[in-house]
């Protein structure tokens, strides 16, 4: 993994600092719902994929990390605006994508923050995104799921239920790191998977929609903020 994601942060930094402009590039913006935190998108990340994949000749992960998905928007904003529950604490970001609830964090005043995701792209655009917000974010490719020890204080969850193989591992993870006694936060925009008998709303923010969610016909979306029952 170490080898990966090397190798990922040095095809994510020559892409940032490509010339030019159009569907296919990165750029620094500011992230929808939460313009405290500047990331690294893709314009339009399938083009950014498809371009990416023929220059390098083989199949590459799905660039997730790319998007800012609604869960975890509606997680950093609601950190950012309840700074209290990250401030002077350790924070875990479960498949951080982006890094945008790890940033936010960070920004609220976390002791200190890991963010984790198995991908090496992720994980070199979470170090990226933290160093453009100029926030200290550890990035680690490790899976993490069947820990059964995590020394962390808080742990967030954004967009992770999204399948039934996902849910199944994740969901006793987050029970198990409840009852150690840390408290967990899950951003979902109601996808199917989620297990909501088993988790309590806290918030329902409306989140704009974005290109990267065609099927969704209105501009906003509503997306939930909860907590295990």
């Amino acid at each position: 993994m170490r080898d990966a994601a090397a190798d990922a942060m040095t095809e994510l930094e020559r892409e940032i600092h490509a010339p030019g402009a159009g569907l296919d590039r990165l750029r620094l913006v500011p992230a929808p719902f939460v313009p405290e935190v500047r990331l690294h998108l893709a314009e339009d990340a399938i083009v950014w994929w498809a371009r990416m994949e023929a220059a390098a000749g083989r199949a590459l992960p799905a660039p997730y990390w790319a998007s800012a998905w609604a869960g975890g928007q509606a997680l950093a904003r609601h950190l950012l605006d309840h700074p209290e529950l990250a401030a002077g604490r350790r924070v875990l970001d479960l498949a951080a994508g982006s890094g945008l609830v790890a940033i936010a964090a960070a920004l609220a005043g976390a002791a200190e923050v890991t963010a984790n995701d198995i991908d090496p792209y992720a994980v070199a655009a979470v170090t990226l995104n933290a160093r453009a917000n100029h926030v200290a974010v550890d990035a680690t490719g490790d899976d993490l799921l069947d820990s059964t020890e995590a020394k962390v204080d808080l742990v967030v969850a954004g967009d992770v239920f999204y399948d039934r193989a996902m849910a199944d591992r994740i969901l006793p993870f987050l029970q198990r790191v409840a009852a150690a006694g840390a408290d967990v936060l899950v951003g979902d925009p109601g996808r199917g998977h989620l297990p909501t008998d088993r988790l309590t709303v806290l918030a329902d923010y409306p989140v704009p929609t974005t290109s990267t969610e065609p099927s969704v016909d209105s501009s906003l979306r509503h997306v939930q903020v909860l907590r295990p029952a």
